[in-house]
C-alpha cells in the first residue's frame, strides 16, 4: 500500500523533467513506425536546410549539421510539444551573423568559437526563464513588432543570397541596401550563368514538386539532382597557380599592392588585440595613466585601420572585377591574360576565369583561379568533438544584448508554432517547459559546436503532416543527421552554393505576410503603425537587425504606457438591450442628476491623476449633478497612488455637495480600501455589489423634485429623435 504513492510521486517528478514520459506507457509499435517515418521525412528537409542556414550565419555549411545533431532531440524530449521541430532557422541564423561579425572574421576559428558561445548564452537565458516560470516575458515582443521584423528579415535574408545566386562576390557595406546595390552592379558586369541556371533549376524543381505532391521531399530532390549535375558536368573548375602565371605586369602589381595593404591591416589587428590586452591588465592593476595612453594609441590605430581598410577594399574590388582567359603553353604551363587580350595563336582553356579573393592577404605562390561555380566542398566526416565552450568575458558582454533578443525571438517563434499545432491536436502546451526544452537544446548543442537554434515552422509543418505523435520523431531525425555525418558527407561535396541560396530564398518566402500589417491596422491603427515602422526600421538599420526590433519594442512600450496613463473613462446609459453602455458610442442621452462613470483599467500611479481630471471635468460640465457612481468592474487593481487619488476625489466631490458611490468593486481593490481605511471614508452603505442595485438605491432620492421625466438610466433615451423605450 505504501509503494503506490511513492511510485506516483517518482513518475510525477520524472515527467516534469522529461515530459515525453507522460505518454511512454501507452507508446505502441504503430506509434514507433509513425514517428520513425515522420522523423526520416523531416531529416530529408533538415539536412540541406541546416547547411544553407549555417552559411547564412557565416559558418561553414557542415556546422548546420552539427546544429541539427543533438538540439532537435533535446528540445523534443524536454519540451512540451510533440510536433515542434527544432534546429537551424533563417531569422535566428541571420541574427547570429549580425551579432558575430563585429567580433571576428566570418568563418574563422574565432568566429566559430563565438558562435558556439552565443548558443550557450541563448540557451542559458532561455533555461533560466523557464525555471523561474517567466515565459510571459516573451510578451514584450508584441505581434505587430514580430510581424514587422519577420517581414523585413525575410527580405533581408532573400536579398542577401543574391550574390550566391549570380555567382559574384562583394564586400559587405555598412548598410544592407548598399551591399545589395553592389551585388546588382557586380552581376551586371559579370554573372556566372551556370551558377544562376543551377539556382533557377533548383527553384523550379522545389516549386513544381510542392504543387504536385507533398509526399516527395522537394528540397532533397532538388539537392540530389543539382549535386549530380554538378558532379557530372564539372561545375566546379578551379586551378591553383603562382602569381607569375598572370601575364599582365600591371595586374601582378595590383595583387602585390593589395597583399601589402592586407598584410599591414592584419598586423594592425594584432596590435589592436595587444593594446586591448594591455588596457585590461592596466585596469586590473589600477594603472590609470597606462589605460589613458593605451586608449589614445587605440584610437589612433583605429583611425589608421579604417584608412588602410578603405584602400584594401578598393584594391579588392578592382581585383574581383578582373576577368581572365587561360591558355596552355607548349611547355604545359598555364598562363592568364586579361579577357580579350589573349594572343590569337594560343589555345584557350575553359571559359572566363576569375581570381578568388577573400578579406585576407593572397598567397602569391598559390593563387586560386576559378571559371566554374562555387560548391559546398569537403565536409569532415563523423560527429563533432564534445567540449565545453570557451568563455570569453569580453565577448560575452558584447554578445549579451544579441543573446537576449535571439533567445526571446527564437522562443516566440517556437511557441507560436507549437500553439498553432496544438490547436489542431488538442495538446496542452506549457510555455515554461518549452523554454526549458529550447534552452537545454541550445546549451547541449553548444557542447557539440552548434550555433543558436529555434523551432522551425516549415519542418514542424512537415513533421505534423507526416503524422508525428511524439518527440521521438525529432530523435529519429537527429539519428538520420548522425548517419549523414558518418556515411553521406562525401556525396555533398559537389552541392552548388547557389542551390543552398535558392533553398533559403524559397524558405523565407513563407515568412512574408502582408496580411499581418492589414490585420494589425484593422485591430488598432497604432498596432499597424508599429508594425510598419518596425518593418521600415529593420530594413533601414540592416544589417543591425537588433536596432529595428528595439524600435518596435520601444514604440510598443510607449503605446502601452500611454494607454494605461489615459484609459477609457466613459459615461453609461441604458441601451436598447436593457444593459448599460457607453453613452457617446451608442448615441444615448445621459442622466442629469446621476453620472455613472466607468474607468477601464487598473488605478495606479500612472493614471490616478487622469481619473481626478475626468471627475473634475464632469462636475464642471454637469451643473445639475447630484450623485456620481464609479462603475469599478474594470478596476482590477489599485496601488497607493490610486488609493490617494480616490480619497481626494471622494473629499472634493462631497465638499461640492455631490455624493459618490461605487459598484462591482473587485476583491483586491476592496482589500486596499479596507487596509487604508478608505472604505470607512466612503461608507460601506455607498458600496454596491452591482450597478443595478446602486441605481435602484440612488435613483429615487436624486430625482425627487427634479424635472427629468424619463431618466436615461431607467429608460432608453436616444440622442436622435427616436421614440423612447421604457425600461424595467
Amino acid at each position: 500500500m505504501n509503494r503506490h504513492p511513492e511510485s506516483t510521486h517518482h513518475r510525477f517528478r520524472l515527467s516534469a523533467m522529461l515530459p515525453f514520459f507522460d505518454g511512454l506507457s501507452a507508446y505502441a509499435v504503430a506509434d514507433l513506425k509513425r514517428d520513425l517515418s515522420a522523423g526520416l521525412t523531416v531529416a530529408l528537409v533538415l539536412v540541406p536546410q541546416s547547411m544553407a542556414y549555417a552559411q547564412l550565419a557565416g559558418l561553414p555549411a557542415y556546422y548546420g549539421l552539427y546544429a541539427a545533431f543533438l538540439p532537435p532531440a533535446i528540445a523534443a524530449l524536454f519540451g512540451s510539444s510533440h510536433q515542434l521541430a527544432t534546429g537551424p532557422v533563417a531569422v535566428v541564423s541571420l541574427m547570429a551573423a549580425v551579432a558575430l561579425q563585429p567580433l571576428a572574421t566570418t568563418g574563422s576559428s574565432a568566429y566559430i568559437g563565438y558562435a558556439v558561445l552565443l548558443a550557450l548564452m541563448v540557451g542559458l537565458f532561455q533555461f533560466t526563464l523557464g525555471l523561474l516560470r517567466l515565459g510571459l516575458v516573451v510578451n514584450f515582443l508584441s505581434h505587430p513588432v514580430v510581424n514587422g521584423f519577420t517581414n523585413a528579415a525575410a527580405i533581408i535574408i532573400a536579398t542577401g543570397q543574391l550574390a550566391k545566386l549570380f555567382g559574384v562576390t562583394v564586400d559587405a557595406s555598412e548598410h544592407h541596401y548598399q551591399t545589395v546595390t553592389q551585388v546588382i552592379r557586380a552581376s551586371v558586369h559579370y554573372t556566372h550563368w551556370p551558377t544562376l541556371i543551377m539556382a533557377v533549376f533548383a527553384f523550379t524543381v522545389m516549386v513544381v514538386l510542392k504543387k504536385i505532391t507533398l509526399r516527395l521531399p522537394n528540397v532533397l530532390v532538388a539537392v540530389a539532382a543539382t549535386t549530380l549535375i554538378s558532379w557530372a558536368t564539372g561545375f566546379e573548375q578551379k586551378a591553383t597557380l603562382p602569381l607569375e602565371a598572370v601575364v599582365d605586369h600591371d595586374i601582378r602589381s595590383l595583387i602585390v599592392h593589395y597583399n601589402a595593404e592586407a598584410t599591414q591591416l592584419h598586423h594592425m589587428a594584432d596590435q589592436r588585440s595587444a593594446i586591448n590586452a594591455t588596457i585590461k591588465e592596466a585596469k586590473l592593476a589600477g594603472h590609470h595613466l597606462i589605460v589613458i595612453n593605451a586608449r589614445r594609441d587605440l584610437s589612433i590605430l583605429g583611425h589608421q585601420m579604417d584608412l588602410k581598410a578603405t584602400v584594401a577594399a578598393d584594391y579588392r574590388h578592382r581585383i574581383r572585377r578582373l576577368l581572365f582567359d587561360a591558355v596552355r603553353t607548349p611547355a604545359g604551363d598555364t598562363r592568364l591574360y586579361i579577357r580579350g587580350s589573349r594572343p590569337p595563336d594560343t589555345v584557350g582553356i575553359g571559359g572566363t576565369w576569375r581570381l578568388k579573393i577573400g578579406n585576407g592577404p593572397l598567397a602569391a605562390s598559390s593563387l586560386t583561379f576559378s571559371c566554374g561555380g562555387d560548391v559546398v566542398g569537403g565536409i569532415p566526416g563523423g560527429l563533432p568533438a564534445v567540449s565545453i565552450p570557451r568563455i570569453d568575458s569580453h565577448a560575452a558582454i558584447t554578445l549579451a544584448p544579441s543573446a537576449v533578443i535571439i533567445a526571446l525571438l527564437g522562443f516566440m517563434e517556437a511557441i507560436s508554432i507549437a500553439k498553432a499545432m496544438a490547436a489542431k491536436t488538442g495538446q496542452r502546451i506549457d510555455p515554461n517547459q518549452e523554454l526549458i526544452g529550447q534552452g537545454l537544446a541550445n546549451m547541449v548543442g553548444a557542447t557539440t559546436q552548434s550555433y543558436p537554434v529555434a523551432g522551425s515552422f516549415s519542418r514542424s509543418a512537415v513533421n505534423f503532416q507526416a503524422g508525428a505523435g511524439s518527440g521521438f520523431s525529432s530523435v529519429f531525425a537527429s539519428l538520420a543527421v548522425v548517419a549523414t555525418l558518418f556515411f553521406f558527407t562525401p556525396l555533398l561535396y559537389h552541392l552548388p552554393q547557389s542551390v543552398l541560396a535558392a533553398i533559403i530564398m524559397l524558405a523565407v518566402a513563407g515568412l512574408i505576410n502582408v496580411r499581418g500589417f492589414v490585420q494589425a491596422w484593422r485591430a488598432q491603427w497604432y498596432d499597424g503603425a508599429i508594425s510598419i515602422i518596425t518593418f521600415g526600421g529593420t530594413l533601414a538599420f540592416a544589417p543591425h537587425l537588433d536596432r529595428g526590433i528595439m524600435v518596435g519594442v520601444g514604440l510598443s512600450l510607449i503605446v502601452f504606457l500611454y494607454r494605461n496613463m489615459r484609459p477609457n473613462v466613459v459615461d453609461l446609459s441604458l441601451g436598447l438591450d436593457k444593459a448599460l453602455h457607453d453613452a457617446v458610442t451608442h448615441g444615448l442621452r445621459e442622466c442629469r442628476y446621476i453620472d455613472v462613470v466607468r474607468f477601464d483599467g487598473p488605478l495606479f500611479y500612472a493614471n490616478a491623476s487622469y481619473l481626478e481630471d475626468q471627475i473634475r471635468l464632469r462636475r464642471k460640465n454637469k451643473t445639475q449633478l447630484k450623485h456620481i457612481i464609479i462603475a469599478a468592474e474594470s478596476i482590477t487593481d489599485m496601488d497607493a497612488s490610486g488609493q490617494e487619488a480616490l480619497s481626494l476625489i471622494v473629499d472634493r466631490v462631497r465638499s461640492a455637495g455631490i455624493d459618490i458611490s461605487f459598484s462591482s468593486v473587485h476583491e483586491p481593490v476592496m482589500q486596499v480600501l479596507k487596509r487604508t481605511h478608505l472604505l470607512f471614508k466612503i461608507g460601506e452603505d455607498h458600496i454596491y455589489p452591482t450597478m443595478k442595485q446602486a441605481i435602484r438605491a440612488i435613483h429615487a432620492k436624486t430625482h425627487k423634485g427634479g424635472s427629468e421625466r424619463h431618466c436615461p438610466l431607467t429608460s432608453v433615451r436616444m440622442l436622435s429623435p427616436n421614440s423612447e423605450v421604457k425600461g424595467a
